[in-house]
């Protein structure tokens, strides 16, 4: 939970974030190689005075992660490495780029998705939904709402509305202060599990303080992943293309405060 202190700091972690984002995605096009785009994402980060909150970073339950930044291009739904391939980007790929930094102590994490030089109509449509689906859920989160009606929001707009899939069991999650808190309670699932006690934090009730990084996880053609035991990155089952959208949101007493909205002045095509 933050203090009234710690906000600025949060702030300017996310911030960071931003930033790095906008000097990437003008310099994105056909015929890098993720190894290109991640040392590019490390040279910013020290250009602003920053680090990768994500570079050698682990759980325990997957080996330390290699990147700089999670580079996930086309079926990779997150954790795609900057050695997970050594093919450059094509004309009409789509990557998510998620940038972690840690500034202060205080860890900011947010992810967009781009489409390099040309959309096909499933890819821009796959991102429009991505999109809408991060607004709706932002909206959700007022204090004393419980979790799952950021859920509820999503599922809705991506299952219903879009007719594409949430990825299953990935999602949002807590932020704090310090490399063991990138990943803080509670979890926020994107979709609301038909099983009850899956989801234990549903009706978790927002609190103001409570800093969060939401992340609508979509695929198009299923909500189904496969990835190696204990190794990156994640892909979906059937081969489909996948969208990664993440904002850090501080919960308000007057309302949710996105700390990266400055991410929606991203272009979707570029290149």
């Amino acid at each position: 939970m933050l203090r009234e202190a710690d906000i600025p700091l949060a702030a300017r972690a996310a911030e960071l974030v931003v930033e790095t984002h906008h000097f990437i995605a003008p310099r994105l096009r056909a015929g890098l190689t993720l190894a290109q785009i991640d040392r590019m994402v490390a040279e910013t980060l020290d250009r602003l005075g920053t680090v990768s909150a994500f570079l050698h970073y682990s759980t325990g339950r997957y080996p330390a992660f290699p990147s700089y930044a999670c580079l996930s291009v086309n079926d990779v739904v997150v954790h795609g490495t900057a050695g997970m391939t050594i093919e450059p980007l094509k004309r009409g790929d789509v990557i998510s780029v998620d940038i972690g930094v840690r500034h202060r102590g205080w860890n900011g994490d947010a992810a967009w998705t781009y489409i390099i030089e040309e959309a096909s109509a499933e890819a821009r449509r796959l991102c429009e939904c991505g999109i809408e689906a991060l607004r709706r859920g932002v909206e959700q989160l007022q204090v004393g709402y419980p979790l799952i009606r950021w859920a509820q929001a999503v599922q809705q707009c991506v299952e219903v509305e879009y007719g594409f899939h949430c990825v299953e069991r990935l999602g949002g999650h807590g932020l704090g202060c310090g490399e063991k808190h990138l990943h803080d309670p509670p979890h926020l699932a994107n979709a609301v599990s038909p099983y009850p006690g899956d989801w234990p934090d549903a009706q978790f009730r927002l609190v103001p303080g409570l800093l969060l990084a939401v992340e609508p996880i979509i695929a198009a053609g299923t909500s189904e992943v496969v990835q190696r035991p204990r190794q990156w990155p994640i892909r979906t089952a059937d081969g489909s293309l996948s969208v990664h959208y993440e904002h850090d949101v501080l919960i308000t007493a007057s309302g949710p405060r996105v700390l990266t909205a400055g991410l929606e002045a991203l272009p979707m095509i570029v290149g």
